[in-house]
C-alpha cells in the first residue's frame, strides 16, 4: 500500500471510529441517563432513533452525499466535524430530555454527513489492488470506536477502576450533595469527552488532505449541479437496481446490526442480569473480535471472493441469534452470542456495502448515491428501534420473537447478497463505470 494511501485512509477513517463510538457511547451508559433523568424505555427508543444510529445518520447522509459530489470530499472534510463537536458538546453537558435529544440528533446528523464523503474518499484515493483492504482499514476503525468506548465505560462506570475520578469531577461541578444518580452519569460525560477529543484531532489531520484526484478530474468535465445529479440518479436504470440492492442488503443487516449497536450492553444487564460494567466488558471482548476478524480479512479480501465472505459474516450472524433461541442463561451462552456477533462484525454486510456502495456508481454521483441509500437504511432503522422496543418488553420479555425477527432479517441480506453480488475485484472505478454504465454518463 503507497504510504499517501495508507496516511489519508487513516485520517479519514477516523469518522468510523466517531461513528460507532457516538452510538457506543449511548449505549454504554444509557442506563445511567435512565436513572439520572427518569426515562423510559420509550424516551430510549426516541434516543436511538434520532442518534447517530438512525435518522441523525440518515437526515445527514442524503444531504452531505449530495454535498460532497458538488463541493468536493475534502469540504466535507473541512466543516463536517466541527457540527459532530457541537453535538457531543451538547450530550456532555445536558441536564434534561430535550437536551441530551438534540445532542444526540446533532451528533447523528454529522456522522450521516460524513459516511458517503468518508467512503467515497478512501475508494478514490486507493490503488485497484488495495482499494478491499483500505475500506477493511476503515472498517478496523468502526471496530475500535466501540472497543475502546466500551473499555472507557467499563473503567469509568459506578464500581469501575477510574470511577473515583468520576466522582472527584462530578463532586466539583455539581456539588458534595448531589443525588448519586447525578455523580454516576458524569461517568457517561467523560466518555463524550473523549469523542470530542478525537473528534478534534481527526478534523486537524482532515484539514490537511487534498481533494481526491477523482473527483477534481470528473469536475472538470462535467459541471452539472446538485439537483442534476439526483434527477440522473433516480432515472438511470442501472443506478437505480444498484440502490435497490445496496439498500436491500445494507437495510436488512442493519435493522439488527443497528439494535444490536445500542441496545446490546442494555440487553446485557436485563436479561442477562449483568451489572452495568460487566455489560460493557463483554461487549469490549465482542468489539476486540471484530477489530482482529477484520484486519485478517483485509489480507484476503483483495485476492478471494467477496462472496465467500459474505456468506461467512451472515452465518455468524444467523448463529448469534440461534443462540437466543435457546435462552440466555448463564454466562456461556453470554459469551457465545457475543463472539459470534464479533465474527459478524468481522465479516460485516457494513464492509462490502461500502466497499461495492463506492464501486457501482459514477464519480459523478458516487457519494450522491451512498448518502441516499444510508438515509434509506437508517431512516428505517430508526422506525425499526421505536417497534424493537415494544418487541423487547421493559424487561426483555420479548426476546425470543425479537431474535425471529433478526433470524428473518439476516436470512433476507444473505439470499440477496449472494445473489446480487457483483463482480469488481481487481478493476479500477473508471474500469467498473464504463462496464455498467457506457462512455457518456
Amino acid at each position: 500500500m503507497a504510504k499517501s494511501s495508507l496516511k489519508s485512509t487513516l485520517a479519514v477513517s477516523l469518522n468510523n471510529y466517531l461513528d460507532a463510538g457516538a452510538i457506543v457511547a449511548g449505549a454504554s451508559g444509557i442506563t445511567l441517563w435512565q436513572n439520572y433523568l427518569g426515562l423510559s424505555e420509550m424516551h430510549l427508543g426516541w434516543l436511538n432513533a434520532i442518534s447517530a444510529n438512525a435518522l441523525g445518520a440518515a437526515i445527514g447522509a442524503i444531504i452531505g452525499g449530495f454535498l460532497a459530489d458538488k463541493f468536493g470530499r475534502k469540504f466535507i472534510f473541512t466543516y463536517n466535524l466541527l457540527v459532530y463537536m457541537l453535538g457531543v458538546f451538547l450530550v456532555m453537558c445536558s441536564v434534561n430530555f430535550p437536551m441530551l435529544l438534540c445532542g444526540f440528533l446533532v451528533t447523528g446528523i454529522s456522522v450521516g454527513i460524513g459516511v458517503p464523503a468518508s467512503w467515497t474518499y478512501i475508494s478514490e484515493s486507493s490503488e485497484v489492488h488495495n482499494r478491499g483492504r483500505n475500506i477493511c482499514i476503515s472498517q478496523m476503525s468502526w471496530g475500535f470506536g466501540p472497543m475502546v468506548i466500551l473499555l472507557f465505560g467499563m473503567l469509568f462506570a459506578p464500581g469501575g477502576y477510574l470511577y473515583g475520578f468520576v466522582e472527584t469531577l462530578a463532586h466539583a461541578v455539581i456539588g458534595e450533595e448531589a443525588a448519586a444518580a447525578s455523580v454516576e452519569v458524569f461517568s457517561s460525560r467523560v466518555v463524550f469527552l473523549t469523542l470530542f477529543v478525537v473528534a478534534f484531532i481527526a478534523w486537524t489531520l482532515q484539514r490537511q488532505l487534498d481533494e481526491s484526484a477523482e473527483y477534481k478530474a470528473n469536475r472538470k468535465k462535467d459541471q452539472s449541479g446538485i439537483m442534476d445529479n439526483i434527477k440522473l440518479l433516480f432515472t438511470n436504470k442501472i443506478a437505480v437496481r444498484m440502490v435497490a440492492f445496496l439498500a436491500a442488503i445494507y437495510l436488512t443487516w442493519n435493522l439488527v446490526a443497528s439494535v444490536m449497536g445500542f441496545f446490546q450492553p442494555h440487553i446485557y444487564e436485563t436479561a442477562g442480569g449483568l451489572s452495568n460494567e460487566y455489560a460493557n466488558l463483554l461487549s469490549c471482548v465482542g468489539w476486540v473480535i471484530v477489530v482482529v476478524v477484520t484486519f485478517c480479512l483485509s489480507f484476503f479480501i483483495d485476492r478471494l471472493p467477496h462472496k465467500l465472505f459474505y456468506v461467512l459474516g451472515l452465518v455468524a450472524a444467523l448463529a448469534t441469534w440461534v443462540v437466543v433461541l435457546y435462552g440466555i442463561e448463564g454466562m456461556g451462552s453470554l459469551w457465545a452470542f457475543s463472539i459470534l456477533w464479533g465474527i459478524n462484525g468481522g465479516f460485516s454486510v457494513q464492509i462490502f456495502y461500502a466497499l461495492w456502495g463506492s464501486e457501482l456508481f459514477p464519480a459523478k454521483f458516487r457519494a450522491g448515491a451512498q448518502g441516499l441509500m444510508f438515509f434509506i437504511v437508517r431512516g428505517l432503522s430508526a422506525l425499526w428501534g421505536l417497534v424493537f422496543t415494544f418487541i423487547y418488553g421493559e424487561n426483555g420479555e420479548g426476546f425470543t420473537l425479537a431474535a425471529w425477527c433478526m433470524i428473518v432479517l439476516l436470512l433476507l441480506s444473505l439470499v440477496i447478497g449472494v445473489i446480487g453480488c457483483p463482480n469488481t475485484r481487481g478493476k479500477s472505478l473508471a474500469q467498473i463505470t464504463k462496464e455498467r454504465y457506457g462512455e457518456d454518463i
